[in-house]
């Protein structure tokens, strides 16, 4: 079975969204990561610290025939068509280990 990865750049408060609806669209599960980020947009300052955004970082490991319809989903629930709310692309993956209790439900989801 062939494997992508969607990483997903979210604000905290689009995470559970995010999650849900990639999902409700054909993921298994994701794993949530905290980070800070900077855009093209100037990072605040508070006395002369600067201040960074909080997001969170989605990863979710799909088979390749789910990636479509799982980006189209956390790209509605994440409004990613508004300025700033966050980003989303797809990555090859080359090898997997550790998915064997999840492989029948990945399987069946291909069907």
């Amino acid at each position: 079975m062939e494997f992508k990865l969607i990483l997903a750049s979210v604000k905290p408060d689009y995470t559970d969204k995010v999650v849900d609806a990639g999902k409700d669209a054909g993921a298994t599960g994701a794993t949530i990561i905290p980070a800070r980020g900077t855009g093209i947009r100037e990072a605040k300052t508070f006395f002369g610290l600067t201040l960074e955004s909080q997001t969170d970082i989605i990863m979710f490991l799909l088979g390749k025939h789910s990636v479509q319809s799982v980006l189209e989903a956390i790209k509605k629930a994440g409004e990613f068509d508004k300025p700033g709310t966050g980003i989303a692309f797809v990555m090859p993956v080359e090898q997997v280990i550790g998915l064997e209790s999840q492989l029948n439900a990945i399987a069946k989801k291909s069907a």
